[in-house]
């Protein structure tokens, strides 16, 4: 039977610098799920040597060392060349590139499940329907909370107390919890680790258009509950 709402209760933690929002919502997933220590998760980041660069792939692997269920979909199995040239990437593309696309490559042998196709918001309900979660990237320029007073100003990612005097890219790549929907409202409910207070909500639409956009490659890490 389809539900008209759901909203999982999803603890939002929020991201302590610029660069793991990510991280962030990984310890999200991971309190709804199941106990995890700081300690446990602290350790598991150590042994993946992941760095201030983290991509989705990143999160999968993550994942499977901790022994969650979990689905990736993505529209490109690798890096896609064309986002070198884009602002948000230009800084680490070419370091990032080799590693990731490695990633990419071992992931079947290492256990971590990846999918070249396109999800649905149907496909993200019904998932969400069975009490799972999913981890979706997103362009936070993109991206506004219809119950946040002001559109978070993609400045906001960066570290506490510095100012940021750059204009405002085309794209900024944040990581999201997304925890619920109202099918009779059309609308989406996610935690933003930018806030550690509030279940944000926003339009399909603009949810469809801020994780289709050019940049995210539609990347959506689908958790799965014990079964």
């Amino acid at each position: 039977m389809t539900e008209n709402v759901v909203l999982l209760d999803v603890p939002p933690i929020r991201q302590l610098y610029h660069w793991d929002c990510g991280l962030a919502c990984s310890r999200m997933v991971l309190k709804y799920l199941r106990p995890t220590t700081d300690e446990e998760f602290q350790r598991a980041c150590w042994e993946l040597k992941m760095t201030e660069s983290v991509w989705t792939i990143d999160l999968a692997y993550l994942m499977r060392h901790l022994g969650i269920r979990h689905c990736f979909c993505t529209q490109t199995l690798g890096v896609d060349k064309g986002f070198k040239n884009q602002s948000f990437y230009k800084k680490h593309f070419d370091t990032e590139e080799d590693r990731v696309n490695e990633l990419f490559l071992k992931a079947g042998n290492k256990g971590v499940t990846v999918k070249k196709c396109s999800v649905t918001v149907e496909e993200i309900q019904s998932h969400l329907e069975q009490g799972h979660v999913a981890i979706v990237l997103v362009n936070a320029v993109i991206l506004t909370c219809e119950l946040c007073s002001s559109p978070v100003k993609y400045c906001c990612f960066l570290p506490v107390g510095q100012k940021c005097f750059c204009r405002k890219p085309e794209y900024q790549g944040h990581f999201v919890v997304i925890c619920g929907f109202n099918r009779t409202t059309g609308c989406i409910f996610y935690n933003n680790p930018a806030y550690s207070d509030r279940v944000c909500y926003t339009s399909l639409e603009n949810f469809e258009e801020a994780r289709r956009s050019y940049g995210t490659d539609e990347d959506i890490l689908f958790i799965f509950k014990e079964s």
